[in-house]
């Protein structure tokens, strides 16, 4: 991540969002999650609690969509509980390289509407953003 977010960064977000929850263990994408892999995920960490994107992330959502979808994958269509992603609120120190996530004159996201906020919010999660589900 440079000293802004660009649009290089929400498309890769929307892929490493889903790595751990659905594509290393239903596609057996890679042998590493990227909680093993520290630049990864203190980028991903850093991307998810910026406004706009983990509070849009609903993982039931993600995890049974794949593994209901996917019959030739998953006959069972069973949807897993795991992993536990509740690290993604930790500490990223982004901070500590300068810059800001947004470029001067960028529109904040504002409220989500309630149409598209997050359905099945995992407890951690709903702390962090300070929900009342």
């Amino acid at each position: 991540m440079g000293s802004h977010i660009t649009e290089g960064d929400i498309r890769l977000f929307t892929t490493l969002i889903r790595f751990d929850a659905v594509y290393h263990c239903h596609f057996k994408a890679s042998r590493n999650k990227i909680t093993e892999m520290p630049n990864l995920w203190g980028y991903l960490r850093d991307l998810f609690q910026t406004p706009g994107f983990g509070d849009t992330c609903d993982f039931t959502e993600m995890k049974q969509h794949y593994y209901i979808v996917h019959k030739e994958i998953s006959p069972s269509q069973i949807v897993p509980v795991g992993p536990d992603l509740s690290g993604l609120v930790t500490p990223h120190h982004r901070e500590e390289l300068g810059g800001s996530p947004f470029t001067p004159g960028t529109s904040l996201p504002g409220e989500i509407a309630e149409s598209e906020r997050v359905k099945n919010p995992e407890t951690w999660q709903s702390e962090f953003f300070g929900w009342d589900h």
